[in-house]
């Protein structure tokens, strides 16, 4: 594992600023393990950067694609106001305070400060990954109804903080100049943990994203992959490989449902295209909405991110998510070319194609866990950069 030298390169500026980074530190762990704890540690760090950066009367600054997150956020207040209850839906808006990280992490985790934090980041979900396992093996979480979940509230949201982690380890075993040892040791447990889940939008982010990874670096390893996943059939247990294979079964329960939800959510889009139905809004409306085929009455979102922003938020306010992720991922597949930090552009740029990927069958940019870390992982290569004339 890397040295965690959080103050290599620049030391930090001033008192306000250093415990503003400790607190960053705090939140790259705590992420995994505890969204109380993590959130109290963004609202420390937030209000100590903030004070610094007026203090010495600095200009805010973070990479590109914030500012269309910055866009998003105003569509997604807009769409509050127009919601069939706008208490509610302002009540839901506080999670736009996440989107903070991004100029935290870009000014707090600049130059060699961001390997540090990736370093953090796997060990952290290694030893989420362990337990995981152990709830398996010793717990008996094992089940469809009583999944491996860590420490967190879901296993849907366990895994899909794993699936980035495994991009992250991916990344820097592909392009790592020091940690790939711990990278390594660490990723069975973390494959291992990800599968006992059971969640199949995961098991096919890992896929998408590891493929993504796999061609940035060398197409021929994407020969890889199938050997992987044959072997991975034929050692798996029989509930795990019944799971692989519903992916393509279509009278599969929850793809029935899923599909019906899309269905519903072009109805609601139809009825409500600039502004949706309101945040926190889709599980109210969604029996008026629901199509003979769907399997439950109703549903909290609709399974799918660019549907349920639609639906929830508006045309325009998925046309804003949709600019942010065109802008990051142009912006890492540049870094991951011309940047010395090449396994930290790499390992944001699995860790979109995974979201990406996973969520077309579950709402991950939703969860705050999952957003957090991604926005965490995505941020690092351009903070790495800042000072390189590279985009940032």
């Amino acid at each position: 594992m890397t040295t965690l030298s959080l103050t290599a390169g620049m030391p930090p500026r001033d008192r306000l600023e250093q415990i503003g980074l400790w607190s960053l530190v705090g939140i790259v762990a705590a992420m995994q393990l505890s969204i109380a704890a993590a959130q109290i540690l963004l609202a420390i760090a937030s209000l100590t950067w903030l004070v610094s950066h007026v203090t010495r009367r600095e200009r805010l600054a973070a990479p590109p694609f914030f500012w269309p997150l910055v866009l998003y956020a105003a569509l997604t207040l807009v769409s509050a106001g127009f919601s069939h209850d706008p208490a509610a839906s302002f009540t839901d808006c506080k999670q736009l305070v996440l989107l903070m990280l991004v100029p935290l992490t870009y000014d707090l985790a600049r130059g060699a400060r961001a390997n540090s934090v990736l370093s953090i980041v796997l060990t952290i979900g290694a030893a989420s990954a362990f337990y995981g396992i152990v709830q398996y093996a010793v717990l008996n979480f094992d089940g469809l109804g009583r999944r491996p979940q860590g420490t967190l509230s879901h296993w849907m949201t366990y895994s899909g903080t794993l699936m980035l982690v495994i991009c992250g380890a991916t990344a820097r075993l592909l392009y790592g100049t020091s940690g790939r040892l711990w990278a390594a040791f660490v990723m069975p447990a973390l494959l291992v943990a990800v599968s006992l889940t059971l969640t199949r939008g995961a098991w096919v982010g890992v896929a998408v994203g590891v493929a993504v990874l796999f061609m940035s670096k060398d197409f021929r390893l994407l020969a890889l992959i199938p050997i992987v996943m044959v072997g991975a059939i034929l050692l798996a247990p029989q509930a795990m490989t019944d799971r692989f294979f519903s992916i393509f079964n279509r009278n599969d329960l929850t793809s029935r449902d899923r599909i019906a939800m899309l269905e519903a959510g072009v109805e609601m889009v139809k009825d409500y295209p600039l502004t949706g139905v309101g945040p926190e809004q889709v599980e109210r409306v969604y029996p008026r909405y629901r199509v003979p085929d769907a399997v439950k009455p109703t549903n909290p979102h609709l399974h799918n991110v660019p549907m349920q922003i639609a639906a929830e938020r508006g045309l325009p306010a998925l046309a804003a998510w949709l600019w942010f992720v065109a802008v990051a991922g142009l912006g890492l597949f540049e870094l991951v070319r011309k940047s010395r930090h090449k396994s930290l552009a790499a390992a944001a740029l699995g860790s979109m194609a995974a979201m990406l990927a996973a969520g077309l069958t579950e709402y991950n940019f939703g969860d705050s866990e999952f957003q957090m870390l991604l926005l965490v992982i995505l941020t690092l290569p351009f903070a790495a950069n800042r000072d390189a004339g590279l985009p940032s």
